[in-house]
């Protein structure tokens, strides 16, 4: 029987069939949430807001099943061994958001400005801010599962992250938007991680400790997570679907404007993940630790980029598509270091299969090259 996020992920990258209780959560979640949803400060349309409103009931479907896998507790445990949750937090808030604004600033406003208007460029570069001042607790249980890595200090790093989001993305955000002269609220962005977090939040911790004090937590781990990553994937793609179905015209007719968004963004996820796996390597850390430590720095909350992108400044709106387009590059650039990570341990564990070559001493090498 599988447990806790083990079994979460191997189902989430399966197909499968999904039940109705994380669908009423969410559903729940979204009705509750909408009674105080912000508008675009960006667009003043009736349509806009009807379409906003349609958006959100899937993207709280995406993040509520991320919700109810997190157990609390645990991150009382971590203090046990801060190493590798310090090392997170340093990469997630103190690193990972500033390189996310030098690559889009030195990109948007310098090597495209020829081919970008302003105010688009402007557009962009708030997505590409949104997107880096948002730690993943998503797809990472993915990644760290496929890596082999510690689903423990996964886990506790998702917790981790939802509730530091809650405390620091709304005056990160706000600060690093103002530094990039993109004027937003503080309360805005502040209610928007609110609803858009905190709700989900507080309906994925109510429906966990219900559950598990009246089921049981084996049932609870091995019948109900087993179908919420099947809730969480579908709502995702059916929210990437309708935000393409907006900003269609853009991908067909502008495919330059993806890619010149694209190429920052490879080179954020890149470097982060290389900078955590040798900040894991100085430190000292297990395989085990280091695999998700880069890769939460590496990778990113799509779902509230996108929520906090489209309520801010509109679905049909550059900061939106910005936000799409690191959905589209981060899965394939996961799934590719994902491999890169595999295949090296593949090789390290089999080298006992081959014959070793001996290797030539310094003598030997200053007799050939005398």
């Amino acid at each position: 029987m599988c447990r806790g996020a083990s079994c979460v992920t191997a189902d989430a990258a399966s197909a499968g069939t999904a039940v109705w209780p994380p669908a009423v959560g969410c559903g729940a979640e979204a009705d509750v949430a909408g009674i105080a949803r912000p508008r675009p400060l960006l667009e003043d349309d009736t349509a806009e807001d009807d379409a906003g409103f349609r958006i959100r009931i899937p993207l709280d479907c995406a993040m509520y099943p991320i919700m109810v896998q997190i157990d609390f507790s645990e991150v009382v445990e971590a203090v046990k061994a801060p190493k590798p949750v310090l090392t997170t937090l340093v990469i997630n808030w103190a690193i990972k958001p500033f390189t996310m604004l030098f690559f889009a600033t030195v990109f948007m406003r310098y090597i495209w400005a020829p081919f970008i208007p302003q105010d688009m460029a402007t557009s962009y570069i708030a997505g590409m801010i949104l997107l880096g001042i948002a730690p993943c607790t998503a797809m990472v249980l993915v990644w760290s599962y496929l890596a082999d890595g510690f689903m423990g200090h996964t886990l506790v790093m998702v917790a981790i992250n939802s509730l530091t989001m809650l405390v620091l993305y709304a005056p990160l955000g706000s600060f690093l938007l103002g530094a990039s002269d993109i004027r937003v609220p503080f309360l805005t962005l502040f209610y928007t991680i609110l609803f858009y977090v905190g709700v989900a939040l507080v309906a994925g911790f109510t429906t966990r400790t219900q559950l598990i004090k009246r089921k049981g937590l084996d049932w609870y781990e091995s019948v109900f997570l087993r179908y919420t990553g099947q809730v969480s994937v579908t709502a995702l793609l059916l929210t990437l679907m309708f935000l393409c179905m907006l900003q269609g015209h853009v991908i067909v007719e502008r495919p330059l404007v993806i890619l010149m968004i694209a190429i920052p963004l490879f080179i954020q996820t890149m470097s982060v993940f290389g900078l955590g796996y040798w900040a894991s390597k100085v430190l000292g850390l297990a395989y085990e630790d280091a695999a998700p430590t880069s890769m939460i720095g590496a990778s990113n909350h799509f779902e509230v980029a996108i929520a906090t992108a489209a309520t801010l400044f509109g679905l049909g709106s550059g900061a939106a598509l910005a936000t799409v387009v690191g959905v589209l590059i981060e899965v394939p650039v996961m799934l590719m270091l994902m491999l890169m990570l595999m295949l090296v341990r593949i090789c390290l564990r089999t080298r006992g299969w081959f014959p070793s070559k001996p290797r030539p001493g310094a003598a030997t090498l200053a007799r050939e090259h005398a």
